[in-house]
């Protein structure tokens, strides 16, 4: 295993933030996966799983098991970490640009096709190998102008090569589930089912620009343009990432991240990258709890006026449309108090919801996993 630091731009006299990860093989050993953890600094479960995956990828090691490469970053965000107001952690927005620490990442393909779109060929394989050579040629080259931009850039510097990237995260209160994007799932099916994921969210891409998407959006983007060339060379998808929702920011506990880092090291042997110990086969994954569904499905449930949040389902209830999901109590109205009943939209599984008891109006209450999709544009909450 090899620690590395990575500083950051210094925003300012005196001030220097460094990234820390872990590389775990040799440099260019095939599958590569990469993990992070805590992007939104605040949302603390991923950290632990990394914690405990480190144990489990430094007995691996010491017995000869590692076949591939892992890049283990446990805290991907040293800005959001050191970020706090009002003695309260602020780790989803960076202060200084206000900009949402998993959006905005540039857009690789559109970075790399006039140093690629002449360059490819027959051969499959070596038009996977180029792409990543000009992705990580851009990067290197890149001037981040900011500290946020540097992080970043970092952060894409270790990943851009890896055939599997999983970007630890959390809701305030939810079960576990997974975000991807529709071309990456049949690899990642393995890893939902170890996991134990209640819903699987599908989209050809999401919106806003988040980091497991510019990663995997930059294949089958390329992809779409070698088609229309005139002379079309074939592109596998070279990179399946995922965004890993670990339930819920209050679930800090070493059963569940000792069980997810199990998990993970399941999918990795899966994959190839640990060989199953001496004298032991290698685990098949069990049945998936749940069907994939549409993000575009996902209704987002929101409070029609203000007033105290009394939710009257958990997440991880299947609900069907009509049926009451939480109440909003407005206790100040004349006479008797307002109730209001907060219905759901769609049928499916209630998977998220929110861990405040006092909405405004328009007030995101939690959200479910429907089946149709009826929603377009940017498909993430801000």
């Amino acid at each position: 295993m090899q620690r590395t630091e990575h500083p950051l731009l210094s925003p300012s006299l005196g001030v220097q933030k460094t990234l820390v990860s872990f590389g775990y093989g040799p440099e260019g050993a095939s599958p590569k996966v990469y993990i992070q953890a805590s992007l939104h600094a605040e949302e603390l479960p991923g950290m632990l799983v990394a914690h405990h995956l480190r144990a489990l990828l430094d007995q691996a090691e010491a017995d000869g098991r590692l076949q591939g490469r892992v890049v283990l970053v446990p805290a991907a965000n040293p800005i959001g970490l050191a970020q706090r107001l009002d003695h309260h952690a602020q780790g989803r927005f960076e202060f200084e640009s206000s900009e949402n620490f998993n959006r905005g990442y540039p857009d690789l393909a559109e970075a790399v096709w006039p140093a690629i779109q002449d360059r490819l060929g027959a051969d499959a394989s070596a038009n996977v190998r180029a792409v990543r050579e000009a992705v990580g040629h851009w990067l290197n080259a890149w001037q981040a102008p900011t500290e946020l931009q540097s992080l970043r850039r970092q952060l894409l510097l270790l990943s851009h090569d890896a055939d599997v990237v999983l970007d630890l995260h959390c809701d305030a209160e939810a079960v576990m589930h997974l975000y991807s994007e529709a071309a990456c799932w049949p690899p990642l099916a393995p890893l939902a089912a170890w996991l134990g994921c209640q819903a699987v969210l599908l989209a050809r891409e999401s919106g806003g620009g988040p980091f497991d998407e510019r990663l995997s959006g930059l294949w089958w983007r390329l992809a779409e343009r070698l088609a229309e060339a005139p002379n079309p060379a074939p592109l596998p998808q070279g990179c399946a990432s995922a965004t890993v929702e670990l339930r819920g920011e209050a679930e800090v506990r070493h059963d569940l991240a000792a069980q997810d880092a199990l998990a993970i090291a399941h999918y990795l042997t899966h994959l190839g990258v640990l060989r199953a110990p001496t004298g032991q086969t290698r685990a098949e994954p069990p049945p998936l709890p749940c069907e994939p569904t549409p993000l575009a499905g996902s209704q987002t449930l929101r409070a029609p006026l203000p007033g105290l949040l009394v939710p009257t389902v958990r997440p991880g209830t299947r609900v069907s449309i009509g049926d009451v999901v939480a109440e909003v109590i407005d206790p100040t109205a004349p006479g008797a108090s307002r109730v209001h009943p907060v219905k759901a939209g769609v049928d499916g599984v209630l998977y998220a919801a929110v861990k405040d008891r006092y909405v405004v109006a328009g007030g995101e209450i939690g959200k479910i996993a429907g089946a149709t999709p009826f929603r377009t544009g940017d498909l993430l909450g801000f």
